[in-house]
């Protein structure tokens, strides 16, 4: 008595819809389970029409599908099936439109890849103790070798002609604003996913605070960040978002903390901070400590490092300034790696501590890190600035639109709270100044309103 076939059966329903996705979404990886897969291994019908669409289009035109194709083919060839088959592979589809990103995705490339080139290797082996009496060894051995060969990372690159469709997709940067809207309005919504932003500033001017707000300006967002923290303890820069995301003053904390829990708890998105000790760490521990953050389902949407400069390099060179160039570099390459947006900090050098404007060429060490970054902004506050809560943002490099812009900005950093203003507005420095002095006045107020006199 013959056993049935095996197929995908006790991986699940989810498993089989997201390997179906992954065929659409993943051409290498279609290519390469396309050489192993009998749509049969598939339980439920309509992932096997969805699969015969697929490759049939594949087939006859050499071309892997867009979206959009795969939209109009399924349209087309639902007029052939039943009306619960035509609905089930509908929903199916808009259930593909509306996904962002399938998780567990390379877990589910090596199980199916596994999977079918066993049962590929099974039948082969079935085949040869056929051959056994009739054929020589060669001929046994060739067959074997064939199924081996089969189902093989294939992923050679961008491929001219069967690549054709994605190079015409519309692909979405998928911006994570930055809270200042005039920066988001000429970088088009802020830093993007795979792109590096950095944020020079001398000493003293406030770098670690700008990456605050930006991260808490991702958490309102529900975005999930990622912080880095290479100077600071973890607990410091916790209660630096605390006080950015509840506006109480970071002197007040320790007083009014079910104020401020009352305030952050409902943020939609999630932060994780982590420490580690100046120079002990680099850019190869980041991506470890990522790996393990996404075995327990934590997709990084932005990440921060705190600062750049200050981690160790993976190969060490006999010069700081290649050190540096390098690490930014991986920094870079970790953004496209993971697909979010990485912002960190540098230091600038001395020419830098009581300057107006701060340009690139006052970035300290090595100006080679500017080469990869895809943003870069400067924060110059003079003393007479920090006394009036002053400061000005420059826009030195910006790949998405223009640079060299400089814009007035209100600074207060005993709440984590910045504000970029446009050059020609009609709100000046002074407005947002008494707009904060008067929430500063109503928080005493509220402090202590209970207090009799």
């Amino acid at each position: 008595m013959n056993k049935q076939a095996e197929t995908f059966q006790r991986f699940g329903k989810a498993f089989q819809e997201k390997f179906c996705h992954l065929m659409l979404s993943d051409r290498p990886f279609c290519d390469q389970v396309a050489e192993v897969l009998d749509i049969e291994f598939l339980d439920y019908e309509y992932l096997r029409v969805f699969v015969d669409i697929l490759m049939n289009h594949r087939t006859k035109y050499k071309v892997h599908p867009s979206y959009e194709i795969m939209q109009s083919r399924i349209r087309t060839d639902c007029n052939n099936y039943t009306k619960a088959l035509k609905e089930q592979l509908l929903q199916f589809y808009a259930s593909i439109l509306s996904t962002d990103r399938i998780e567990n995705s390379q877990y589910i490339k090596d199980s199916s890849i596994d999977f079918c080139r066993k049962q590929v290797l099974k039948g082969a082996m079935m085949k040869s103790v056929k051959l056994i009496k009739s054929s020589s060894f060669d001929e046994i051995s060739k067959v074997i070798e064939e199924a081996l060969k089969l189902g093989t990372d294939n992923n050679f690159g961008h491929d001219f002609i069967k690549d054709f469709e994605e190079r015409y997709t519309i692909t979405s940067r998928d911006p994570v604003s930055t809270g200042f809207e005039r920066i988001d309005e000429i970088c088009k919504g802020g830093l993007g996913k795979s792109e590096l932003g950095v944020v020079i500033a001398p000493t003293g001017a406030g770098k670690s605070m700008v990456l605050v707000h930006l991260g808490s300006e991702a958490l309102k967002q529900g975005k999930t960040v990622v912080h880095y923290t290479l100077e600071l303890q973890d607990t410091v820069v916790g209660n630096r978002y605390d006080s950015c995301i509840s506006g109480v003053h970071l002197g007040d904390l320790f007083h009014n903390k079910k104020e401020v829990l009352y305030k952050i708890q409902d943020i939609p998105g999630q932060l994780i901070i982590k420490e580690y000790p100046t120079k002990s760490a680099s850019t190869e521990t980041i991506k470890q400590h990522i790996e393990r953050l996404k075995k327990r389902n934590i997709e990084p949407d932005m990440i921060i490092v705190d600062y750049a400069d200050l981690l160790r390099p993976v190969r060490s060179t006999s010069e700081k300034r290649f050190d540096l160039e390098n690490t930014y570099e991986e920094l870079r390459a970790i953004a496209q790696i993971y697909k979010c947006p990485v912002w960190t900090a540098s230091q600038t050098n001395r020419s830098g501590l009581n300057a107006e404007v701060i340009t690139m060429e006052a970035i300290s060490e090595a100006f080679n890190k500017c080469f990869v970054a895809d943003f870069i902004c400067s924060l110059s506050r003079t003393v007479q600035d920090k006394q009036a809560n002053k400061g000005r943002v420059f826009i030195a490099k910006n790949r998405n639109g223009p640079d060299g812009l400089v814009f007035p900005a209100f600074v207060d950093w005993s709440n984590v709270k910045m504000k970029v203003l446009n050059a020609d507005s009609n709100e000046s420095i002074a407005d947002v100044i008494k707009d904060s002095e008067t929430n500063t006045l109503q928080f005493l107020q509220e402090k202590y309103k209970n207090i009799k006199k």
